[in-house]
């Protein structure tokens, strides 16, 4: 049968527990890295960009190298968000046991 207290009292313990998930999340870190190592975007696991590394001698750059770093920056940043992303899904996947709920995301 059907308890709705029941149910309110699991939804209760869900969020807190979503709410220790998400706090969590903002102290892990992930990065991304593009052009061998030359640009390193970090961030959290609320995809909030922490970092940009540049490593030395790629500032002093012409016209197209310019324009190749910029290319590079997106690409390192864009990693670095799909990992926050899959650090993410996955924390969500322990709270919810692999379950898929419609409307739950962090």
């Amino acid at each position: 049968m059907f308890d709705i207290n029941q149910m309110q009292k699991m939804q209760g313990q869900m969020q807190e527990r979503l709410s220790v998930i998400q706090e969590k999340l903002k102290t892990e870190k992930v990065s991304g890295t593009a052009g061998g190592g030359a640009i390193t975007v970090t961030c959290d696991g609320n995809q909030e960009i922490l970092e940009v590394s540049i490593k030395d001698g790629i500032v002093d750059l012409d016209a197209d190298d310019l324009e190749m770093l910029q290319d590079l920056f997106v690409a390192a940043a864009n990693q670095a968000i799909e990992a926050s992303k899959a650090l993410n899904q996955n924390s969500l996947s322990a709270l919810t046991g692999g379950m898929k709920l419609p409307g739950l995301t962090l």
